[in-house]
């Protein structure tokens, strides 16, 4: 298994009051998933929250930017958000936001169930 990198294992640390959360590496950068649900991606130490209708404009509001890439000549931009400065730094702040991004991966989750089924 690839090391982790230390601001991965310090997300990890911060977000230990919000119960147990791991990190997988994928695409460059980290997934971080509780529950087998991936909430928060990390990509150039960068954390991203999952974003949905419900959350997104809390974050718009604030001027945190989505995560985008290049493919094909196009920018894509995925239903994730940077997480706010306050969330680095204190790790209430950051349950209250992992919070918002985990309800926002099982709503999610629960759409497509519903579009399976």
């Amino acid at each position: 298994m690839p090391k982790k990198n230390e601001f991965v294992e310090y997300l990890l640390d911060l977000l230990a009051d919000f119960g147990p959360v791991e990190a997988k590496a994928m695409f460059g950068g980290y997934g971080i998933y509780k529950q087998n649900r991936m909430f928060a991606i990390v990509i150039d130490d960068t954390l991203y929250l999952k974003t949905d209708e419900k959350t997104n404009a809390g974050f718009e509001a604030r001027g945190l930017k989505p995560f985008t890439y290049q493919r094909n000549h196009r920018e894509i931009s995925l239903s994730y958000r940077q997480a706010p400065e306050e969330a680095l730094e204190d790790s209430r702040a950051m349950r209250y936001w992992a919070e918002k991004a985990y309800a926002a991966a099982l709503r999610a989750s629960s759409k497509k169930r519903k579009k399976e089924g």
